[in-house]
C-alpha cells in the first residue's frame, strides 16, 4: 500500500500503526505539503454497507471537533473500495505503550493526563458526540506532553456494526461502562466511567477487571465490585482514590454529571497535593512517628478540600443573592413601570425553555416558574435522546398566562436504529435483548443443527442493518439433534496442496491419498476425489483423494547382444 497516493493527493509513505479496525500509515498532503496520518478500514468492513456509511457519518461529524486535545481529522474519503480517514500527524507515543513502561504512574501526571482528555471530551459532550471507546489505545501523547484523544466519532460506528463479526476491538470491553455492556442506552457519563478506568490503569498498572474472554470481563463490569486503587497502592491521594471510584459507579446517576465536575475535582485534587508537597504520597516503611505524621497531615488535607468547598458555596450564594435582588429590583421597577403604562400587571409569562431536558428536570422547572406539566405521548425524535423532552407546546418563550399548562413529548430516540447481533444467544434471553434495543422478537424457525438446542444461527434483518423501531427481527435456532451439513469442493485438478485447504475450508478433513500414473494431469495434481463436488455431506466426513504421478516412465531398453558383461565401449 505504500507509495500508493489517494485521490491524487494523499501519498502514503510507511505503515505507523496496525489496529482491529484500521492500518494507519505516515503520508504526506501533496496539496498543503504537509505530513498527515491516513488511517485506512480493512477490507472486511468495506464489505458492510451501513458499517461504511456510519464510519463515513460519524468521522465527517468529528471532523468537526476543533481542540488541542483533539487529534484533528482533515477529511474522509473512498477511492474504489478503500474507506480512509486524513488526520493530524501525531509525534509521540499511545498511553498504552508509557503505561507498559511506567505504571504505576506519579499520581500528578495521572492528574494531568485525565485532565486533558477530560477536556477533549467535554468538547466532544457539548458537540453531542460521545467518543464510546475511551481506552490508552485511543489516547497519543505527544513529544512534548499534550494529551491528544483520536478515533472520535468512528466508535460508534464499531459498536453497532462489528457486534457479529467476531469482532477484533474486543479490547475495549476491559473499559466498557456497564451500560455498554448490557448494550444499554450511552451517555457522557459512559465516556466518564471509561475514562476512570483508563485512571485506574494508570495509577496501578492494571485494569480493574480481567478475564479469559471478552463475555466474562463485560459481565464483571456489571456485577462485580471494583476494588479501590489504594488498596493496590496505598501511596494515591485518598481524595484522587474517590475520583475514580466516583468515575466508575456502575449507576450513571451516581458517577460526575459532565466532564467540567470532574475536572473541577481533578483541579481540587491538584492543588490541595501542591499545598502539601510533593513527597506527601509517597510510600514509605519508615518508624511510626512518620506515618502518625502523615495521617495528621491527610486530615490537614481533607480540611482545606472542606473549606474550599464550603468557600466555594458562600461564593455561589452570595452571587445568586446579588443576582436575585438585581432582578427584584429590576423586575420591580419593570412591572411598576408596565402597570403605570397599563393600568395593570401583565397577565402572562414567557414559557420555559424545556427542551432536552428529562421529565424529572422539566417538572421542577415548570413549577419553579409557576406552571404546571401535562405528558403527551412519547415520540421518536433524532434530535434528542430518548427520555428527553423533545416537543412541548406551547413553545418556549412564548407569552402564555400565568399558571398555565405545558404539554410536552418525551423521545422514544432515533425511530431508525442498528439491528443488534443475537447470533449465537439462547432463544429465552433475545426477546428482552431485542426490547432494549427497541425492536420485537417475530418469527422463531427450528432447524436440526449439532449446535446447542436454543442457539440462534441466523437473524433477519442481520445485525447492523437500519430499521424502524417496534419492527420485527425474525431468527433461526438449533434443535440441538441434528449434524451440520457440508458442500463437498471441487478439488479436481487443484494442486494437492490447494485441494487440502478447500477440503479443510469447508468443514471436512482429508482421508487417505493414493498416487497413480497419469499423462493427462499434472505431478502433483488431483486426479479423483472421493464424493462428488457439490453434494451434501455431514461435516468432519473424511475425503479420499488419489493424486497424479505424472506420465507412466518408458520400460527399459532390452540387454545388448553378448550378455549382461559385455562393455559395448571396449567391444566385450
Amino acid at each position: 500500500m505504500a507509495s500508493r497516493v489517494l485521490s491524487g493527493r494523499y501519498e502514503l509513505l510507511e505503515k505507523i500503526g496496525d489496529g482491529g479496525m484500521a492500518v494507519v500509515y505516515k503520508g504526506k498532503d501533496k496539496l498543503l505539503n504537509r505530513f498527515i496520518a491516513v488511517k485506512i478500514l480493512r477490507p472486511e468492513f468495506t464489505k458492510d454497507a451501513t458499517f461504511v456509511e456510519n464510519f463515513k457519518r460519524e468521522s465527517q461529524a468529528a471532523a468537526g471537533l476543533s481542540h488541542p486535545n483533539i487529534v484533528g481529522v482533515y477529511d474522509v474519503g473512498r477511492e474504489g473500495n478503500i474507506n480512509y480517514i486524513v488526520m493530524e500527524l501525531i509525534e509521540g507515543d499511545t498511553l498504552n505503550k508509557i503505561i507498559e513502561r511506567e505504571a504505576p504512574m506519579d499520581y500528578r501526571k495521572v492528574i494531568d493526563i485525565s485532565k486533558q482528555v477530560a477536556s477533549a471530551l467535554r468538547i466532544a459532550h457539548k458537540n453531542k458526540i460521545i467518543h464510546r471507546d475511551v481506552k490508552p489505545h485511543n489516547i497519543m501523547i505527544t513529544n512534548d506532553g499534550v494529551v491528544k484523544l483520536a478515533d472520535f466519532g468512528i466508535a460508534r460506528a464499531v459498536n453497532d456494526a462489528t457486534l457479529s463479526t467476531g469482532s477484533k476491538i474486543v479490547g475495549s470491553v476491559h473499559y466498557f461502562s456497564p451500560e455498554q455492556a448490557r448494550g444499554n442506552y450511552v451517555d457522557e457519563r459512559s465516556d466518564i466511567y471509561s475514562l476512570g478506568i483508563v485512571m485506574y490503569e494508570m495509577l496501578t498498572g492494571k485494569v480493574p477487571f480481567d478475564g479469559d474472554n471478552p463475555v466474562t470481563v463485560a459481565l464483571k463490569h456489571i456485577n462485580e465490585e471494583i476494588v479501590p486503587p489504594i488498596e493496590l497502592e496505598p501511596g494515591i491521594p485518598p481524595a484522587l482514590n474517590r475520583c475514580v471510584m466516583k468515575a466508575t459507579n456502575k449507576f450513571q446517576t451516581n458517577r460526575y454529571a459532565n466532564a467540567d465536575e470532574l475536572i473541577e475535582d481533578l483541579d481540587n485534587i491538584s492543588f490541595v497535593t501542591n499545598v502539601a508537597g510533593p513527597g506527601l504520597f509517597e510510600n514509605t516503611d519508615i518508624e511510626e512517628k512518620r506515618k502518625k505524621r502523615k495521617q495528621e497531615i491527610e486530615k490537614d488535607i481533607e480540611e482545606v478540600v472542606q473549606a474550599r468547598e464550603r468557600e466555594n458555596k458562600r461564593k455561589k450564594r452570595k452571587i445568586i443573592a446579588i443576582t436575585a435582588a438585581i432582578l427584584i429590583i429590576v423586575g420591580a421597577f419593570a412591572g411598576g413601570y408596565a402597570a403605570w403604562k397599563m393600568g395593570m400587571f401583565s397577565p402572562t409569562k414567557a414559557a420555559p425553555d424545556l427542551l432536552d431536558c428529562t421529565l424529572d428536570e422539566a417538572m421542577a422547572k415548570a413549577q419553579e416558574q409557576g406552571f404546571k406539566i401535562k405528558q403527551g405521548k412519547d415520540v421518536y425524535s433524532s434530535e434528542y435522546a430518548e427520555g428527553r423532552v423533545c416537543i412541548q407546546d406551547p413553545e418556549p418563550g412564548t407569552e402564555v398566562p400565568k399558571e398555565s399548562t405545558i404539554t410536552i413529548n418525551l423521545s422514544k430516540g432515533n425511530k431508525e436504529g442498528l439491528v443488534p447481533s443475537v447470533l449465537g444467544m439462547q432463544k429465552d434471553d433475545v426477546e428482552a435483548y431485542l426490547q432494549s434495543y427497541g425492536y420485537e422478537l417475530g418469527n422463531v424457525k427450528t432447524i436440526t443443527s449439532p449446535e446447542k438446542a436454543g442457539m440462534v444461527l441466523e437473524q433477519s434483518p442481520v445485525a447492523g442493518s437500519t430499521l424502524d423501531k417496534e419492527s420485527s427481527v425474525d431468527i433461526i435456532v438449533s434443535d440441538g439433534k441434528g449434524t451440520e451439513k457440508g458442500t463437498v469442493p471441487s478439488v479436481t485438478r487443484m494442486s494437492l496442496e490447494d485441494a487440502k485447504k478447500a477440503i479443510k475450508s469447508a468443514g471436512f478433513v482429508v482421508g487417505n491419498i493414493t498416487y497413480d500414473w497419469d499423462a493427462s494431469i499434472g505431478k502433483g495434481y488431483v486426479i479423483y476425489q472421493q464424493y462428488q463436488a457439490n453434494s451434501q455431506l455431514d461435516k468432519g466426513t473424511a475425503i479420499d483423494l488419489q493424486v497424479s504421478s505424472g506420465p507412466e516412465p518408458e520400460p527399459e531398453p532390452a540387454p545388448a547382444p553378448g550378455g549382461e558383461g559385455g562393455d559395448q565401449n571396449n567391444g566385450g
